[in-house]
């Protein structure tokens, strides 16, 4: 594959580049894909909506999105063919600095329903960093006097890329004096040496200039190069010699300052001043190093003046020199390698995307709620982190990568029960002791109209006076609604029926908002005795009541099933069913006692299990029925000033017995016409 000289690639070799790494797999409902860096905008890296199994027409409305916390400007999708393109440059040496793995890590959401996909872009490192070396030229000092096999370091380059990109060879230009040692610290970390191989003459060869060339492992590879600019010194012929040539030291990144990281030792063979050895930082060191660390210019100890970050920077690379005191003065140099260990100094981080707020109290269940990120700057154990949510009910945290959660809905809502649900999500890391982090989470549950409205009774019985004025509020009926807002709007409304030849709403009407009951015309007792206006579920209870004056009609309703009926009136009505009311066909029961009174115009019984005894005083028809059931009432009138027990006015057993005891029963059939046409007679003035 051809690079250009700014290390871009030729338009064939970047369409087998793109074709060879833009392959992708779906595993743990993820999409993997590889790009290169620098590729230019709007370079191809995967079809996601065909992978993903989307239908690109669905790509708009569903506002299909990328949604990632952090460099989402990086890579874009193209809603009108669903291919994920580069969107911005892409460096990897920014992006990841020397890390092996570089990877753009991709939320992609798709609303109604809500879906969340995660995508793993993998940034491939390409050779588009030369070795550089720190300065333009290296100037050594080396004295005529030195002896052959003699070795002098010097300052190897850095290379921004990474793997074999960043494996540099080193070469020397041709020299009859030097030639290049080159020692490998690890693998990439190597330690430069000039070699003597020929005897100095200062008088014959006071400066020498050689060309250090550093090239990586690229293709094609890059190159960097300095220049040796060597001195040749006469009279202090012994350079200071270090013990070590890298001294390695492993430090907490809780170490307190001032704490000696190491004690460098160096010896001179000259005496006197030329043996006299001065420690110092190399003049290139870098700013962080000079305000983390301090050497002793005497002793050689270096120590920690500011503290540690391991999350910040993981390593330091020190050099140092030794330098005498003769004239000129001659130096050697050493490395201190500092490795930072981790501890467990950083708790997790939650960061809550509510999508989802507020939920209907219908939502299907594994609805998802909202999006939980969690991380931690922490390394290994310290930085894996669990996640937990209490309650635990109805809801739960599902993981769907790596650090990456989603809150959904694990049982049914029901917002009447509990309308705001108060979650607690916590972090928790694997550092010993491990330390975590909470969020809090407000779900509100929305309402839906799952509730019917309820009256605060089964059913209302109301009296009204005959003749009452067009329009008067004769009762006010009550429902509630559990539900909320417009959801428990309650409007109230009639059934409507018969009542003789009109309809019911001829007679009374309902206010919808405030259920507000109004006899439209005067009611006039003679002619309808009782209004039914409303059904209602059945009772097993059975309620008769009749409401009775004397010589008039009688008027009388049958509470059953939830519905008020109306007899026929008159003395010697029959009534509505009641089907078999009684446990035994020939016990019954009446209340209340009959005779206490003749002059109240009403008396109410219930008759049947459950209904306890009444009393009130009442003037009764002779007689009357109960059909499809084996129980008649029979009623004896006497006159007012009469000695009898009134407790013989009604008799109550069964039809057949009630019948032969009327054969028997000595009459005038003239009275009871006579009676029967007194039951008409108005005595309204009662």
């Amino acid at each position: 594959m051809v690079f250009s000289r700014r290390g871009g690639l030729g338009a064939r070799d970047l369409l087998l580049w793109l074709l060879l790494l833009a392959a992708w797999e779906v595993g743990s409902g993820q999409l993997h894909y590889s790009i290169p860096e620098e590729a230019k905008h709007g370079t191809f890296v995967g079809r996601v909506a065909q992978d993903l199994g989307l239908e690109l027409a669905e790509l708009v409305p569903r506002l299909f999105r990328v949604a990632s916390k952090t460099h989402r400007d990086l890579l874009e999708v193209n809603l009108q063919n669903g291919i994920l393109f580069v969107n911005s440059r892409i460096d990897r040496e920014e992006l990841c600095q020397w890390s092996a793995e570089c990877s753009i890590h991709l939320e992609l959401i798709a609303d109604r329903p809500l879906q969340v996909f995660h995508v793993e872009v993998k940034v491939k490192d390409i050779n588009d960093n030369p070795p550089v070396f720190r300065g333009r030229e290296q100037i050594i000092f080396i004295p005529e006097s030195r002896l052959l096999n003699s070795r002098f370091p010097i300052e190897g380059a850095a290379d921004a890329d990474i793997g074999a990109n960043a494996l540099l060879t080193y070469t020397l230009s041709p020299s009859d004096y030097f030639s290049l040692d080159v020692e490998a610290s690890d693998e990439l970390s190597k330690s430069l040496w000039l070699e003597l191989r020929k005897y100095l003459d200062r008088e014959e060869t006071p400066e020498l200039h050689l060309l250090l060339t550093a090239t990586d492992g690229g293709k094609p590879e890059l190159q960097g190069t300095v220049e040796l600019l060597i001195t040749v010194l006469d009279v202090n012929d012994n350079a200071p010699l270090f013990d070590q040539a890298v001294y390695r030291v492993h430090l907490l990144e809780t170490t307190a300052n001032g704490t000696l990281v190491t004690t460098l030792n160096a010896s001179d063979a000259d005496e006197g001043v030329n043996g006299e050895v001065v420690f110092s930082f190399d003049s290139g060191i870098s700013r962080d190093i000079q305000e983390k660390f301090k050497v002793d210019s005497s002793s050689g100890e270096i120590r920690l003046i500011d503290k540690l970050d391991y999350e910040e920077t993981k390593s330091y690379e020190i050099q140092v020199k030794a330098v005498d005191k003769g004239s000129p003065p001659m130096s050697n140099h050493c490395k201190v390698l500092v490795k930072v260990l981790d501890v467990n100094d950083n708790a997790p981080e939650l960061a809550v995307t509510s999508l989802y707020l507020p939920i209907r109290e219908d939502a299907p269940l594994s609805t998802v709620i909202a999006l939980i990120t969690v991380s931690d700057r922490d390394s290994g154990a310290n930085g894996q982190v669990t996640c937990s949510l209490m309650p635990h009910v109805p809801f739960k945290l599902v993981s769907t990568f790596k650090n990456y959660y989603s809150l959904v809905l694990d049982s049914a809502l029901d917002r009447e029960s509990l309308s705001v649900y108060e979650l607690v999500v916590t972090a928790r890391d694997g550092g010993s002791p491990s330390l975590w982090a909470t969020a809090r989470v407000s779900v509100e549950v929305a309402d839906v109209n799952d509730n019917a409205p309820a009256f605060a009774q089964p059913e209302y019985t109301v009296f009204v006076k005959e003749n009452n004025p067009p329009g008067c509020h004769i009762f006010t009926v009550s429902a509630r609604d559990a539900d909320a807002q417009e959801n428990a709007l309650v409007s109230y409304s009639l059934v409507e029926r018969r009542v003789g030849e009109r309809a019911l709403s001829n007679y009374v009407s309902v206010h919808a908002e405030s259920g507000k009951v109004y006899a439209l015309q005067p009611l006039d007792h003679e002619e309808l005795e009782l209004l039914q206006f409303q059904p209602r579920q059945p009772n097993p209870d059975w309620r008769y009541s009749a409401s009775l004056r004397a010589g008039m009609h009688s008027s009388v309703h049958l509470e059953e099933a939830g519905i008020l009926r109306a007899g026929p009136g008159g003395p010697d009505q029959q009534w509505p069913t009641v089907s078999s009311a009684t446990p035994e066909p020939e016990a019954g029961e009446v209340s209340p006692p009959v005779g206490a009174g003749v002059n109240s115009n009403s008396w109410t019984f219930k008759y049947g299990p459950g209904n306890p005894k009444q009393s009130g005083p009442g003037e009764l028809p002779d007689k009357f029925i109960i059909p499809g059931s084996p129980a008649i009432i029979s009623i004896r009138q006497e006159p007012t000033n009469s000695q009898i027990d009134k407790s013989d006015f009604i008799t109550f057993g069964k039809k057949e017995e009630t019948k032969k005891k009327k054969k028997k029963k000595k009459g005038n059939k003239t009275q009871e016409k006579k009676e029967k046409g007194n039951s008409t007679t108005d005595n309204s003035d009662q």
